[in-house]
């Protein structure tokens, strides 16, 4: 469902919830949508982790000015801090302050939105899943992280060599993680792109895969649910 979310700055920014049917406390998780916004590929994810049985909250962080400040948004992943930032910390702190939240909450984030989960991977979060995200360039973001498991495309012409990067700053940091390119998926491979855009995506090398987002699906499940158990 649609909801509003209450920020540091005093004003609101819109999401998107999904709850688990199920009762009693879940953990949560924030996912952070592409560059293409708060879409409905965004909102069935949120859902998915909602039926997976997580408080699953998707903030929109263009709401301030529409999908036309997405280079101040993309600034604010570059850099590791700004508004964006403090949407994400916002939609963490809802979540985490519920009742029924067993305190835990992760982030899971997608293209733009994986750059972002991997800065916020030190920002108060459990666990984070980023998907072919941008490595910061300040890689000592990550002295602090949580837990990362972490999907490439190895056909991902805008990263190259990212996972490897990846994989080699999280060990040297003692960092728990899971770190995968998949040697026949490319960019956007977990994102079920609409209409005009899957036709252009299929032709620059983008675009779903369907084998390789549920063994990522997988992953990400089983690697959330060894990080965010609640603990006594």
């Amino acid at each position: 469902m649609d909801i509003t979310v209450p920020t540091i700055s005093g004003d609101q920014i819109s999401g998107y919830l999904a709850e688990p049917l199920r009762a009693g406390n879940h953990p949560g998780v924030v996912v952070i949508h592409d560059a293409i916004g708060l879409s409905d590929d965004t909102k069935a994810i949120t859902e998915r982790f909602a039926s997976a049985g997580y408080l699953a909250l998707a903030p929109n962080l263009y709401s301030r000015g529409g999908i036309r400040c997405i280079k101040t948004v993309f600034r604010a992943m570059l850099s590791g801090q700004g508004p964006a930032f403090d949407d994400i910390d916002a939609a963490r702190g809802l979540l985490a302050d519920r009742p029924d939240c067993t305190g835990k909450v992760g982030v899971v984030g997608f293209c733009m939105g994986g750059g972002f989960a991997l800065v916020a991977a030190a920002k108060g979060f459990d666990a984070s899943a980023p998907y072919y995200g941008q490595l910061p360039k300040d890689l000592s973001v990550l002295d602090e992280a949580c837990p990362i498991v972490a999907s490439f495309g190895k056909k991902d012409r805008t990263l190259p060599g990212a996972a490897d990067k990846l994989e080699t700053k999280l060990t040297e940091r003692n960092i728990p993680h899971d770190v995968m390119e998949y040697p026949n998926a490319g960019h956007s491979f977990a994102n079920r792109i609409a209409g005009p855009l899957n036709v252009l995506a299929k032709f620059t090398g983008f675009g779903y895969c369907h084998e390789e987002s549920e063994h990522a699906w997988r992953r990400v499940l089983s690697f959330f649910a060894e990080h965010m158990e609640e603990r006594e």
